[in-house]
């Protein structure tokens, strides 16, 4: 299932085996079968593949392909950019069926289809324009998804140079000293709520700091740890590791921990940004792997940690360039990931008109 790839016509394998190994066990298939997987999450992502350079033209698969082999009448490639169509994935996975998780597509969904039947000629001028098409829309958003990473890339090393190439009047502390960590707490399950009431607060979870799909509230009698929207949060536990996050309010559980400056010495601001980069995160990557059996982000690994202060006037002028520089480049994520959907748009109607006669 790994060779069959996504937006890539033809799979690629350097597997050979001999017959009296794969015959019986996997499905079969020959030069020029379209191959679908008809698995989840597969099928919704659109692995599907054109079978080429085969030895001894034919070969063997995972039992989870559906083969498509087409009459003289089909080009495969035509089948395959029909195959392609967002509408024929949203229909089939509403036509899966079998446990969570494991839910497929039926063979009779696929073999149903009716596609449109052009002569072979027009059939392989329409699938020339996509393919035309789609390599400047793949070199497009291959350009956009660089320009994201580079816009991103940029930020960080904005971040490290700050943090690491100290000016004059910063004094060295350890981040034990410059702030304290206090761990959440964690209530039991069975006095969770959806409801909100003047009574109850909201728990803060580290998911909740991406989406408001899991939000629940405990009675304020249960909680015991609080934090507010401008506070320095740290996720203890991962993937990813050591998330430094802040928005919210409510109570917070056990997978957070709050970072509570010494505001005579560094202001939460400064202490948010220094948290987010790199190097000390490449430092708590480095010791939560050393910790045999331990998990997650502990006070004791990050209050050895150095960090450098200069007197509070300049960590306002350090923050205030650090904002600045964050807000013009999260204007430049919003239009690369703009530019991204886009293309993915352009992608999707160009399958359709080529299969509703408008190529």
């Amino acid at each position: 299932m790994e060779d069959l790839g996504i937006d890539e016509k033809y799979p690629r394998s350097e597997h050979v085996r001999s017959l009296e190994d794969v015959a019986g066990s996997y499905t079969y298939f020959a030069e020029g079968d379209v191959l679908l997987a008809k698995i989840t999450p597969c099928f919704q992502n659109g692995k599907l593949g054109i079978a080429k350079n085969l030895k001894n033209g034919v070969g063997f698969g995972s039992s989870e392909f559906i083969v498509i082999r087409p009459s003289a009448e089909l080009d495969r490639e035509y089948v395959y950019y029909f195959l392609s169509r967002e509408d024929f994935l949203a229909e089939g996975v509403l036509r899966m069926g079998g446990s969570v998780g494991q839910q497929r597509v039926p063979n009779e969904f696929v073999q149903g289809q009716l596609i449109p039947l052009p002569p072979l000629a027009e059939q392989r001028r329409i699938v020339g324009i996509l393919d035309e098409a789609f390599e400047g829309l793949a070199t497009a958003k291959a350009n956009a998804e660089q320009n994201l990473q580079n816009a991103r890339a940029l930020f960080e090393s904005h971040l490290q140079a700050v943090f690491t190439q100290r000016g004059d009047g910063w004094v060295e502390h350890t981040l034990g000293d410059a702030c304290e960590f206090v761990g959440g707490s964690q209530p039991p399950k069975s006095v969770f709520t959806k409801k909100k009431t003047a009574d109850n607060v909201r728990l803060i979870q580290i998911r909740d700091y991406k989406s408001d799909k899991h939000v629940v509230f405990i009675p304020r009698s249960q909680a015991r740890r609080f934090c507010t929207a401008d506070d320095v949060m740290i996720g203890r536990y991962g993937p990813p590791l050591f998330q430094i996050l802040r928005g919210i309010d409510g109570a917070y559980n056990v997978a957070l921990m709050k970072a509570v400056p010494n505001e005579t010495k560094v202001s939460k601001d400064f202490l948010f940004y220094f948290l987010k980069h790199s190097a000390i995160l490449q430092y708590v990557i480095f010791h939560a792997q050393r910790a045999a059996g331990q998990i997650g982000v502990t006070k004791d690994t990050l209050e050895p940690y150095p960090i450098a202060l200069p007197p509070l006037a300049a960590q306002t002028k350090v923050v205030k360039t650090i904002v600045e520089l964050e807000s013009a480049i999260e204007s430049l994520e919003s239009l690369y990931q703009r530019k991204l959907a886009a293309l993915d748009e352009l992608k999707k109607s160009l399958l359709h008109r080529a299969f509703s006669g408008q190529l």
